[in-house]
């Protein structure tokens, strides 16, 4: 592949894509790369950068996370390592233990899930693991960025003795506060920090009272500083072995970069492949957010994109909630080019920058927002000419800068191109610049180019319904509201609506119906038929939608009802056996009562014997030879009738119970009625009705005609009221 030119990436706002990618990396290497990135010109390497992106956007819906890869550049530290003699910052090390402890963690993951992440554990055990490196460093400096004391015997030996000086110093300064403060030769404050050094704070008037070295006075005069003439000694021996202390501090710094040295390469490989991974999950939470995927890669020069959305707009409208509309368009080798007709602002030149934007960012490395079952080729040169592309500083018009375009596609255009033109053949006399534009469209087809273009020049729509590689097609615009439904329309032209649109806009219509007599009548009556043609188009789309949707819910219901047929005639099946099984062996335990009951009065055995083993012979005449397996298995089956009948016997009788015990708590908590001597009434478990005939202390005397009963009114129902 060839490298796309930068005003093909400007016309479809790639520059954009890299400042969004740029702007979710975690490390300034990382934005900077993002930056830069380009489409590919080796198709081996570019579907290794596909694949890695891909594995990185799997980790995010698993368990096994790829580990953090954030870490401070060490530019400046690579460079001073080239250079003999230099020695690194405590801070450069740091940064450098960080790096390799990081790269490290890195490849030891993805040795472990090489199986979930093969191109990055590649990528990643290209480089050697340096564990020396860290463990040197850790070995010199702690983690809270100072030098060890056991980094080396010498520094040990100074710190322990710079340690004990110390602790003379604070002793004697201690004697002489205490002795001074006992004379009231010291201010309030009694001492403070001059310098770095303990110093007493001493009255002014007393100042040649106090042996020592003046370090200073208050802004007042009051108070002078003086550090005791007794810790002098040891300030300056302190002084001395601090000196020393800095001295090895530097030289063990000194052998620590001259050992790290040797390695500058192999760290600089170390933080390519971070920023390098950097970039890589900057692409995968792009594609996250957008829900973007690797399509499948063909070599059959096809280009099938299914419901692709734009990622500029799709992002902008997701901020804003509102609708995206996907697009699908094809090219092949039977219909290599496409040429787009319908009103303004219907969505023709979107549709035109979401195959070019996708198309250049799938040839950078990036996963695009498509359906995962479309299919995408790679082109060596895509060609634009996108925008009004007037230059002011070449005194270039439009119609003459696009010329100068057509003139660079004429050159470069061959059978591995894609081209993409917006508003092709205009900026001129129509009918001139139609026939030039048609002239260029006829080369390019000769030339076997895929390309999409997008007009409103008749001849362009003629020209495409005649070759037999071109295909018409149209952005859907619905004719009642003329607002476009940014649907695209593969097969037919589109009407530009060009009265309607004006009719809408508020051109009167007398202005209008003016205009239509200017134009040749044919003109109008083509552009008429081919809205009718569009509005009939629209129509059986919504039909074919509706139908479908129709022939789906059918077929749906039918595949239900057909499961639940064989369901129940399963079940049916089983429960007749059992059914029948049960039967046989009600017929059979009454023969063995029989036999029993005739045992039970004869006593003898014989018989009964005789009897029971011609009852087992009779019924094992009946039975099929059987596996042992077979019948195993039959009778597990039985089993399992039986279990679930015996559930669902269970489950009704439980359902019973509770639709009972509902019932009786719905009798409870109706109001109970008033009874009156002369009501019909009945008791709440029987059926027969009587009339009360007395009523006391909460019993009533029941008459049923034939006799009478005395019953808690609790237990009764009103069935009628007397009437007074």
């Amino acid at each position: 592949m060839q490298k796309i030119h930068p005003k093909t990436l400007q016309d479809l706002e790639f520059p954009t894509v890299r400042e969004q990618i740029s702007a979710r990396c975690n490390t300034e290497l990382g934005k900077q790369a993002a930056l830069e990135i380009l489409p590919y010109t080796d198709i081996v390497a570019l579907k290794k950068i596909l694949g890695q992106t891909s594995e990185y956007l799997a980790s995010f819906s698993n368990d096994n996370r790829i580990p953090n890869h954030g870490f401070d550049q060490i530019n400046a530290e690579l460079r001073l390592l080239a250079i003999e003699n230099t020695t690194l910052e405590i801070s450069g090390f740091r940064r450098i233990a960080s790096i390799c402890k990081t790269m490290e963690l890195h490849q030891k993951f993805l040795k472990k899930f090489k199986e979930y992440y093969p191109l990055l554990f590649e990528f990643s055990s290209a480089l050697d693991s340096n564990t020396a490196i860290p463990s040197a460093i850790d070995n010199v400096i702690d983690k809270f960025g100072e030098i060890r004391d056991g980094a080396s015997t010498e520094l040990k030996q100074i710190r322990i003795r710079i340690n004990e000086v110390r602790s003379k110093i604070n002793q004697s300064f201690a004697a002489a506060l205490g002795r001074y403060q006992g004379q009231d030769y010291l201010d309030e404050i009694r001492e403070s920090v001059v310098e770095n050094r303990r110093v007493l704070a001493v009255k002014a008037m007393h100042r040649k009272k106090v042996k020592g070295t003046v370090m200073g006075t208050s802004k007042t005069g009051s108070i002078v500083y003086i550090v005791p003439e007794t810790t002098l000694g040891h300030t300056r021996e302190l002084g001395n072995l601090e000196f020393e202390e800095k001295e090895e501090v530097q030289r063990i710094l000194n052998e620590l970069t001259d050992e790290i040295r040797p390695h500058q390469e192999l760290l600089r490989s170390y933080q390519s492949y971070l920023t390098h991974i950097d970039v890589t999950a900057s692409k995968a939470k792009y594609a996250s957010e957008m829900d973007g995927l690797l399509p499948e890669i063909n070599d059959n020069k096809e280009l099938f994109l299914r419901e692709a959305y734009h990622p500029l707009l799709y992002m902008t409208n997701k901020i804003k909630k509102e609708k995206t509309w996907p697009q699908t368009i094809q090219l092949h080798g039977e219909n290599r080019i496409i040429v787009i007709s319908g009103p303004n602002a219907g969505g023709k030149s979107i549709t035109l920058k979401t195959i070019g934007l996708l198309q250049v960012m799938l040839q950078s490395g990036l996963l695009i927002p498509v359906h995962e079952r479309s299919s995408v080729c790679l082109f060596d040169k895509i060609l634009t000419d996108i925008g009004d592309n007037q230059s002011i500083e070449n005194h270039l018009s439009t119609y003459s800068y696009r010329l100068k375009n057509m003139n660079q596609f004429l050159k470069k255009c061959n059978s591995n191109t894609l081209f993409l033109i917006d508003e092709f053949g205009t900026g001129s006399d129509p009918e001139l610049g139609g026939a030039l534009a048609e002239a260029f469209l006829e080369v390019f087809y000769e030339r076997e180019a895929y390309g999409v273009i997008t007009t409103h020049y008749a001849n362009l729509k003629a020209l495409a319904n005649e070759l037999p590689h071109a295909t018409n097609a149209n952005m859907l615009f619905n004719a009642k509201t003329l607002e476009p439904t940014f649907q695209l329309i593969l097969g037919e032209a589109g009407s530009s609506f060009t009265f309607e649109v004006a009719q809408k806009n508020g051109i009167p219509y007398s202005l209008v119906n003016k205009a239509k007599k200017k134009i040749e009548r044919g003109k109008v009556r083509f552009d008429a038929t081919i809205a009718k043609l569009q509005k009939e188009r629209s129509k059986m789309a919504q039909t074919g939608s509706r139908l479908q949707e129709e022939e789906t819910k059918a077929r749906d219901e039918a595949e239900r009802l057909e499961k639940l047929n064989a369901k129940i005639k399963s079940k049916l099946e089983n429960y007749q056996e059992l059914y029948d099984h049960n039967q046989r062996m009600i017929q059979l335990g009454d023969k063995v009562n029989t036999a029993a009951e005739r045992y039970f009065i004869d006593n003898k055995k014989r018989p009964l014997i005789s009897e029971l083993l011609r009852i087992v012979e009779t019924e094992n005449s009946k039975r099929k030879k059987t596996s042992a397996k077979e019948a195993k298995a039959k009778q597990t089956q039985k089993k399992q009738v039986a279990q679930e009948l015996e559930k669902k016997i269970v489950k009704v009788r439980q359902e019973k119970k509770v639709q009972k015990k509902k019932a009786i708590q719905k009798e409870k908590n109706k109001p109970r009625p008033v009874f009156k001597v002369g009501d019909r009434v009945r008791m709440q478990d029987g059926k027969a009705v009587g009339s009360i005939d007395t009523l006391e202390k909460g019993k009533a005397v029941v008459n049923y005609g034939m006799f009478t009963t005395q019953v808690s009114v609790d237990q009764l129902e009103l069935v009628e009221s007397i009437k007074n």
